[in-house]
Protein backbone atom coordinates (compact mmCIF):
# COMPACT_ATOMS: atom_id res chain seq x y z
CA UNK A 1 0.00 0.00 0.00
CA UNK A 2 2.36 2.33 0.71
CA UNK A 3 3.92 1.92 -2.97
CA UNK A 4 0.74 2.88 -4.25
CA UNK A 5 0.62 6.01 -2.02
CA UNK A 6 4.38 7.45 -2.43
CA UNK A 7 3.69 8.16 -6.58
CA UNK A 8 0.47 10.45 -5.13
CA UNK A 9 2.83 12.12 -2.68
CA UNK A 10 5.26 12.93 -5.16
CA UNK A 11 3.28 14.13 -7.76
CA UNK A 12 1.64 16.75 -5.25
CA UNK A 13 4.88 17.88 -3.89
CA UNK A 14 6.04 18.40 -7.89
CA UNK A 15 6.47 22.18 -8.62
CA UNK A 16 4.23 21.60 -11.61
CA UNK A 17 1.31 20.91 -9.63
CA UNK A 18 1.61 23.08 -6.94
CA UNK A 19 1.89 26.04 -9.72
CA UNK A 20 -1.07 24.43 -11.69
CA UNK A 21 -3.03 24.47 -8.27
CA UNK A 22 -2.25 27.83 -7.84
CA UNK A 23 -2.94 29.30 -11.13
CA UNK A 24 -6.38 26.90 -10.47
CA UNK A 25 -6.92 29.30 -7.35
CA UNK A 26 -5.93 32.40 -8.92
CA UNK A 27 -8.93 31.76 -11.71
CA UNK A 28 -11.34 30.96 -8.88
CA UNK A 29 -10.40 34.39 -7.10
CA UNK A 30 -10.36 36.47 -10.27
CA UNK A 31 -14.35 35.27 -11.56
CA UNK A 32 -15.69 35.56 -8.05
CA UNK A 33 -14.10 39.04 -8.32
CA UNK A 34 -15.62 39.48 -12.05
CA UNK A 35 -18.80 38.84 -10.98
CA UNK A 36 -18.75 41.14 -8.04
CA UNK A 37 -18.07 44.05 -10.98
CA UNK A 38 -20.29 42.42 -12.98
CA UNK A 39 -22.85 43.00 -9.65
CA UNK A 40 -21.55 46.37 -9.19
CA UNK A 41 -21.81 47.73 -12.77
CA UNK A 42 -25.32 46.17 -13.53
CA UNK A 43 -26.36 48.16 -10.15
CA UNK A 44 -25.00 51.14 -10.65
CA UNK A 45 -26.72 51.08 -14.07
CA UNK A 46 -30.67 49.96 -12.40
CA UNK A 47 -30.34 51.83 -9.33
CA UNK A 48 -29.96 55.49 -7.88
CA UNK A 49 -29.40 55.60 -4.72
CA UNK A 50 -25.53 54.94 -3.53
CA UNK A 51 -26.33 52.73 -0.71
CA UNK A 52 -28.30 50.06 -2.66
CA UNK A 53 -25.95 49.75 -4.94
CA UNK A 54 -23.51 49.43 -2.00
CA UNK A 55 -25.54 46.65 -0.52
CA UNK A 56 -25.94 45.00 -4.15
CA UNK A 57 -22.09 45.24 -4.38
CA UNK A 58 -21.81 43.38 -0.72
CA UNK A 59 -24.48 40.85 -1.68
CA UNK A 60 -22.69 40.19 -5.16
CA UNK A 61 -19.69 39.65 -3.04
CA UNK A 62 -20.54 37.50 -0.60
CA UNK A 63 -21.37 34.66 -0.75
CA UNK A 64 -19.16 33.87 -3.39
CA UNK A 65 -20.35 33.19 -6.99
CA UNK A 66 -24.00 32.86 -5.41
CA UNK A 67 -24.34 36.53 -4.71
CA UNK A 68 -24.41 37.73 -8.22
CA UNK A 69 -27.39 34.97 -8.60
CA UNK A 70 -29.44 36.66 -5.55
CA UNK A 71 -28.93 39.81 -7.07
CA UNK A 72 -30.61 39.31 -9.91
CA UNK A 73 -33.61 37.87 -8.32
CA UNK A 74 -34.06 41.07 -6.34
CA UNK A 75 -32.61 44.03 -9.17
CA UNK A 76 -34.92 46.25 -10.58
CA UNK A 77 -36.54 44.97 -14.06
CA UNK A 78 -35.19 48.39 -15.94
CA UNK A 79 -32.04 50.38 -16.78
CA UNK A 80 -32.25 54.04 -15.24
CA UNK A 81 -31.09 55.19 -18.96
CA UNK A 82 -34.60 53.91 -20.26
CA UNK A 83 -37.20 55.17 -18.06
CA UNK A 84 -35.98 58.44 -18.59
CA UNK A 85 -36.60 57.48 -21.92
CA UNK A 86 -39.54 56.36 -21.28
CA UNK A 87 -40.68 59.53 -19.72
CA UNK A 88 -39.22 61.81 -22.64
CA UNK A 89 -41.19 59.77 -24.96
CA UNK A 90 -44.35 60.44 -23.08
CA UNK A 91 -43.60 63.97 -22.64
CA UNK A 92 -43.37 64.54 -26.22
CA UNK A 93 -46.35 62.81 -27.46
CA UNK A 94 -48.35 64.62 -24.38
CA UNK A 95 -46.91 67.74 -26.08
CA UNK A 96 -47.79 66.70 -29.30
CA UNK A 97 -51.53 65.99 -28.28
CA UNK A 98 -51.97 69.09 -26.76
CA UNK A 99 -50.72 70.72 -29.98
CA UNK A 100 -53.70 69.00 -31.48
CA UNK A 101 -55.93 71.27 -28.87
CA UNK A 102 -55.45 74.27 -31.14
CA UNK A 103 -55.76 77.78 -29.37
CA UNK A 104 -55.96 81.31 -30.32
CA UNK A 105 -52.57 82.83 -30.42
CA UNK A 106 -53.94 86.45 -28.92
CA UNK A 107 -56.54 85.28 -26.35
CA UNK A 108 -56.11 81.18 -26.04
CA UNK A 109 -59.40 80.10 -26.91
CA UNK A 110 -60.02 77.02 -28.05
CA UNK A 111 -60.73 77.24 -32.03
CA UNK A 112 -61.42 74.80 -34.67
CA UNK A 113 -58.99 74.02 -37.40
CA UNK A 114 -61.62 75.45 -39.84
CA UNK A 115 -62.24 78.48 -38.34
CA UNK A 116 -60.74 81.42 -40.37
CA UNK A 117 -60.97 84.13 -37.39
CA UNK A 118 -61.41 83.41 -33.42
CA UNK A 119 -64.81 83.79 -32.70
CA UNK A 120 -64.00 85.34 -29.00
CA UNK A 121 -61.03 88.39 -30.21
CA UNK A 122 -61.66 88.12 -34.00
CA UNK A 123 -58.21 87.43 -34.92
CA UNK A 124 -57.86 86.47 -38.64
CA UNK A 125 -56.48 82.88 -37.59
CA UNK A 126 -56.10 81.51 -41.78
CA UNK A 127 -57.44 82.64 -45.02
CA UNK A 128 -59.69 81.58 -47.23
CA UNK A 129 -59.50 79.83 -50.67
CA UNK A 130 -60.84 82.48 -53.27
CA UNK A 131 -62.57 79.62 -55.24
CA UNK A 132 -64.25 77.22 -52.57
CA UNK A 133 -64.01 78.86 -49.39
CA UNK A 134 -62.03 76.27 -47.57
CA UNK A 135 -59.65 77.66 -44.55
CA UNK A 136 -55.95 77.67 -46.09
CA UNK A 137 -52.08 77.68 -44.01
CA UNK A 138 -50.42 80.79 -44.62
CA UNK A 139 -47.49 78.52 -45.97
CA UNK A 140 -49.96 76.73 -48.89
CA UNK A 141 -49.60 77.55 -52.39
CA UNK A 142 -52.73 75.23 -53.83
CA UNK A 143 -55.83 75.11 -52.41
CA UNK A 144 -55.78 71.47 -51.48
CA UNK A 145 -59.35 71.33 -51.83
CA UNK A 146 -60.30 72.98 -54.66
CA UNK A 147 -56.20 72.65 -56.57
CA UNK A 148 -56.84 76.39 -57.32
CA UNK A 149 -53.69 78.33 -57.07
CA UNK A 150 -53.16 80.78 -54.13
CA UNK A 151 -51.26 84.44 -54.77
CA UNK A 152 -48.30 85.04 -52.46
CA UNK A 153 -49.88 86.81 -48.95
CA UNK A 154 -46.69 88.85 -49.49
CA UNK A 155 -45.86 91.39 -51.42
CA UNK A 156 -43.06 90.50 -54.82
CA UNK A 157 -39.90 92.46 -55.15
CA UNK A 158 -41.17 94.54 -57.86
CA UNK A 159 -43.87 95.62 -55.39
CA UNK A 160 -41.46 96.51 -52.88
CA UNK A 161 -39.32 98.80 -55.21
CA UNK A 162 -38.79 102.36 -53.55
CA UNK A 163 -39.79 105.26 -55.72
CA UNK A 164 -37.10 107.95 -56.31
CA UNK A 165 -36.56 110.95 -54.41
CA UNK A 166 -37.94 113.29 -57.23
CA UNK A 167 -41.21 111.62 -56.85
CA UNK A 168 -40.70 109.31 -59.93
CA UNK A 169 -40.95 105.63 -60.67
CA UNK A 170 -38.00 104.28 -62.66
CA UNK A 171 -38.73 103.71 -66.51
CA UNK A 172 -40.82 107.34 -66.43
Amino acid sequence: MTNAVLPLAVSVDNPNWTLLRNLAILLVVVLWLATAYWTFKDARRRIEDPWLVGLATLVGLFPPFLGPIIYMFFRPPEYLQDARERELEIKAMEERLAQLDQRCPVCRAKVEPSYLVCPVCTTRLRSACPSCGQPLESLWQVCPYCATDIPPGLPSLEDMTIPPRGGRQPGR
